[in-house]
């Protein structure tokens, strides 16, 4: 029972900070900060790439429409719009990639209870929104120097702390892109990441199953993949009406809590 639970809340957790600007690595930092423990960072690697495989599922589910015009375009082996679009999601990527690929092991080295740090970016988190939700509202798409600018945010936010989907939002509102647009790029842009990310955990041999954990897998993975439809639906509708600034108040409390535990006030 103890593990369903568990699966449970990391499935809503996974769901929905892989949408809402909150940073999902800086949450963990401090719940593994707050309970002096470091399971909380070392769960199974098979149900981090379940939780993520639901995640992405989600995206795909309410971008359905936009995954097939454009998997469409592609098959046809023309310069179409379609095809334009995918460049420029594979050009988003470049940043991550190498910063993941190269730097993995310094990346590493953040990831262990730096409160302070976490506290710090997620104040840039909460800056980057208040900022984008008082950006002009414009009909302005991506271009192709947009796309490697908001791929070097998303890169960025491989910090914890420093939300993914706040990072790439709000420096494409900044940007003058379109906020529906915005948000539309940056949760398609992630899918290719994610689906990577898996591919490589599950070819390094680390990962082990049993038919014991098949019930807690598939538990998680259905919270994780109906939280992230509502968080993705939901967070959309927020961009559009310029209420990112709600986020950016919570990123700013949970900062100054960070921060204040961090230099040992409390």
């Amino acid at each position: 029972m103890t593990e369903i639970i568990e699966a449970i809340v990391l499935g809503i957790i996974q769901g929905l900070t892989e949408f809402l600007p909150v940073s999902s690595s800086g949450h963990l930092e401090l719940a593994k900060f707050f309970l002096n423990d470091d399971s909380v960072a070392e769960q199974s690697m098979l149900m981090t790439v379940v939780l993520h495989a639901a995640t992405a599922l989600s995206t795909i589910i309410v971008f359905r429409k936009d995954v097939m015009e454009i998997l469409k375009g592609l098959f046809q082996f023309k310069w179409n719009e379609q095809t334009i679009f995918s460049l420029k999601i594979i050009i988003s990527m470049i940043p991550a990639a190498i910063i993941g690929l190269l730097f993995e092991e310094q990346m590493e080295m953040l990831f262990d209870r730096q409160i302070m740090l976490v506290g710090f970016m997620l104040i840039v988190t909460g800056l980057l929104l208040f900022l984008a939700d008082r950006a002009k509202k414009t009909d302005k798409s991506v271009s192709y120097s947009n796309a490697l600018i908001i791929g070097i945010s998303q890169a960025i936010a491989i910090l914890p702390g420093i939300s993914r989907s706040g990072a790439t939002i709000s420096t494409s509102v900044l940007l003058g892109i379109d906020r529906e647009r915005a948000a539309r790029f940056s949760f398609l842009m992630v899918v290719p990441l994610i689906l990577g990310k898996m591919a490589k955990d599950i070819l390094s041999g680390d990962i082990t199953y049993s038919a014991a954990n098949m019930i807690p897998l598939s538990i998680g993975f259905l919270a994780a993949f109906l939280t992230g439809l509502v968080a993705c639906t939901w967070m959309i509708k927020l961009v559009k009406q310029s209420k990112l600034s709600y986020f950016a108040y919570y990123c700013f409390v949970v900062a100054i809590i960070a921060i204040l535990f961090g230099m040992g006030i409390f």
